[in-house]
C-alpha cells in the first residue's frame, strides 16, 4: 500500500463521468473509507500543451495518479510536468497514447482496461457493414431529408455466402468471427498469434494477409496500434483487395495508411469503407483548436485534408470513434479503472501494462 494520502487527477471527464468517481471513492463503502485523498477532474485531454497554473480546475501536477483517455497524448515532456507520479490509469484498451517505455523510465505505472468492449465494437463493425451493404443511410436520407419514397439507386448486395476477412482474432475479432459465420458469411482470418482451435470450433480459416486482402468481400481491422501495425494496409498490399471490396477500420486510423485508401477508393479498386478512425483524427476533430496552439510537432497535413475527402465522398461511412459508446461498455470502462486505482492503491493486483 502507498502513502495515505495521495492527489488523484481525471482528464477528458464529463459529469457523469466525474460524479461516478467522485461517489465511488468517497463512499463509506468504499475500501478506501478514511483515506486521505484528493480528486481533482478536468474535461480537456492531457498533453504537452497543458500548462500548471490555472485551468479551472486546480493544480493537478502534484498528483500522484492520472486517469486519461485516448485523446491525451503522454509523452516524456508531459510526465516531467507530474513529478509525484506513480500511475496512468488509462480508460482504454490500447494505450499507444502513451509513451511506455518513459514511463518504466521513471518508475510509472500504466494500467488500462483489458477488456470491456469485445461484442460491443463487434457490433459497431457490423453496423458499419450493414449501412455499407445495404445502403442504409442514403435510404434514410431519401425518406427523411429528400421525401423521396423510392428505392431506387438503393440497391445493395447480400452477406450470405460472402467472404469476411477478420484482420485480428483477438477479443473483439473473434466476436466478428462469430457474427459472420451468424450471417452465414465464408470467414478467413489472419493472427500473429493463431487460435486453432477456436478456428475449428468456429468453422473458419486462418490464412497469411495477402490471401486475406485478395479472397475477402469484406475486410475488418482488429488489431492493436503497434509499430508492427502502423499502416499494416498500405500503398503496397491495398491492391491486393478484391476488387469492389469494402473494407471496415474500428482499431486505429494509422493502421491503414490514408492515401493509399483513398487512391483505392477513387479507383474502384475498394468499393466502400466504414472508418470509426482516422489518421490524424484529433486535429480533424479539432482543427481550430490546433491551429491556436503552439506545437513543435507537425502534422501530416496532407493526411489531414484526405480525411476531409474521405468524409466527404458518398461510398464512405465516417463516424467519430464511437464504437465503443455504449451504457454496458462504459460501465465496465469506469468499473476497472476503479479497481486499478483502487487496487494499485492498497498493494493489491491490477490490470498493469508495465
Amino acid at each position: 500500500m502507498i502513502g495515505l494520502y495521495m492527489k488523484i487527477a481525471f482528464f477528458e471527464t464529463d459529469k457523469e463521468e466525474e460524479g461516478y468517481f467522485s461517489r465511488e471513492l468517497a463512499s463509506p463503502a468504499s475500501s478506501l473509507a478514511g483515506s486521505g485523498f484528493e480528486l481533482v477532474f478536468a474535461e480537456e485531454a492531457l498533453n504537452k500543451e497543458f500548462q500548471k497554473p490555472g485551468h479551472g480546475f486546480g493544480n493537478p501536477t502534484d498528483a500522484e495518479i492520472i486517469s486519461v483517455f485516448v485523446g491525451s497524448v503522454i509523452d516524456v515532456s508531459v510526465l516531467r510536468k507530474f513529478p509525484n507520479l506513480k500511475l496512468i490509469a488509462t480508460r482504454s484498451t490500447g494505450y499507444d497514447h502513451i509513451d511506455i517505455a518513459a514511463c518504466r523510465g521513471r518508475s510509472i505505472a500504466v494500467a488500462n482496461v483489458p477488456t470491456y468492449g469485445e461484442y460491443t465494437v463487434a457490433e459497431y463493425a457490423f453496423g458499419l457493414i450493414l449501412m455499407l451493404s445495404r445502403r442504409l443511410y442514403e435510404a434514410y436520407h431519401e425518406v427523411r431529408e429528400a421525401g423521396n419514397f423510392s428505392v431506387k439507386g438503393l440497391r445493395g448486395f447480400d452477406l450470405y455466402g460472402k467472404t469476411l476477412g477478420v484482420i485480428g482474432t483477438g477479443n473483439i475479432g473473434r466476436h466478428v468471427v462469430k457474427i459472420g459465420k451468424g450471417f452465414s458469411m465464408q470467414v478467413v482470418a489472419v493472427d500473429a498469434k493463431p487460435d486453432e482451435l477456436f478456428a475449428r470450433e468456429t468453422g473458419f480459416t486462418y490464412r497469411s494477409l495477402q490471401d486475406v486482402l485478395k479472397m475477402s468481400d469484406v475486410v475488418t481491422l482488429h488489431v492493436p496500434y503497434l509499430p508492427s501495425t502502423h499502416h499494416l494496409l498500405n500503398r503496397e498490399n491495398i491492391g491486393l483487395m478484391k476488387r469492389g471490396a469494402y473494407l471496415i477500420n474500428t482499431s486505429r486510423g494509422a493502421i491503414v495508411e490514408t492515401e493509399a485508401l483513398l487512391d483505392a477508393l477513387k479507383s474502384g479498386q475498394i468499393a466502400g469503407a466504414g472508418l470509426d478512425v482516422l489518421e490524424e483524427e484529433g486535429i480533424t476533430k479539432d482543427e481550430f483548436g490546433y491551429l491556436l496552439t503552439q506545437t513543435s510537432e507537425a502534422p501530416d497535413l496532407r493526411v489531414v485534408l484526405a480525411n476531409h475527402v474521405l468524409i466527404d465522398l458518398p461510398n464512405v461511412i465516417v463516424t467519430p470513434h464511437n464504437a465503443f459508446n455504449t451504457d454496458g461498455a462504459w460501465g465496465r470502462i469506469l468499473g476497472t479503472t476503479l479497481r486499478n486505482i483502487v487496487n494499485f492503491m492498497q498493494g493489491a493486483p491490477y490490470a498493469a501494462v508495465t
